[in-house]
């Protein structure tokens, strides 16, 4: 009776569901701060990157523990195994991969281009800049990148502390550059008829960071493999669209 009594608990053991036996839960830091990306509302954590890892936790078939810090504590917190991991719209940077091992990006950020509705046909690189009357924000960074273009001579740049965009919908500058995100955002808010231009002239990459551990490489492929998955099936695509009104998590 033991013997068959061993060998029943043994077939429980192995016909047991194997994502309930290998569940786990995920520590995920991010600042809560940080709209639309993490935030707090109405004493609720949201935003995209809480759907995203959400998403990512349904996929694998895992729990998420969200811990909410400071934006500098957070690499601190990763490197000292409070965390797993950050969902924060880190860059990739040579600085931090060395230090980490990095998913896939899901987020492409860089300089956009930003016109006046219907005129986004007529703008779609920033070779068509050159004749144009471009503005950019005072102290970003924006005006340095578009000094930088084989075209800069053909570009009269105008800085801006303020209405840039509102300029722009008025047609008394023919486009302004501002981050790709931030664009979006700006778009899907604002009355304002507003436009991309084309694709983002520069890259930044987001993702998400591991330890450079066994363990951490192996939750790196886990969450991997599921990005993909998120990828392939519109999940990523169709959060991106809440959060910001069109695709922000594909290069194209």
């Amino acid at each position: 009776m033991k013997k068959l009594l061993a060998t029943a608990a043994l077939a429980l053991t192995l016909t047991a569901p194997v994502g309930a036996a290998q569940a786990e839960t995920w520590d995920v830091g991010m600042s809560g701060g940080y709209f639309p990306f993490t935030f707090v509302k109405l004493d609720e954590l949201q935003g995209f990157e809480v759907d995203f890892i959400n998403a990512l936790a349904a996929e694998t078939g895992n729990d998420v523990n969200f811990v909410t810090m400071s934006f500098s504590g957070l690499v601190g917190a990763l490197e000292s195994d409070r965390i797993d991991t950050i969902a924060n719209q880190i860059t990739i940077t040579p600085e931090r991969e060395a230090k980490f091992v990095f998913s896939q990006p899901y987020v492409f950020d860089g300089a956009q281009v930003v016109v006046k509705k219907g005129n986004e046909e007529t703008i779609q690189s920033t070779d068509d800049l050159s004749g144009k009357t471009v503005a950019v924000n005072l102290g970003s960074n924006f005006e340095e990148l578009l000094n930088g273009l084989p075209n800069a001579g053909e570009i009269e740049i105008k800085t801006y502390e303020s209405n840039i965009a509102q300029d722009t919908a008025l047609g008394r500058v023919d486009a302004f550059v501002m981050d790709r995100v931030s664009s979006a955002q700006l778009i899907l808010e604002s009355p304002l008829p507003l436009a991309l231009a084309g694709k983002p002239f520069s890259q930044i990459r987001n993702a998400l960071p591991f330890r450079d551990t066994d363990e951490g490489r192996a939750l790196r492929d886990e969450i991997d493999a599921a990005i993909t998955t998120l990828k392939e099936n519109g999940t990523l695509a169709e959060i991106s669209q809440k959060w910001f009104g069109s695709d922000i998590t594909s290069a194209e």
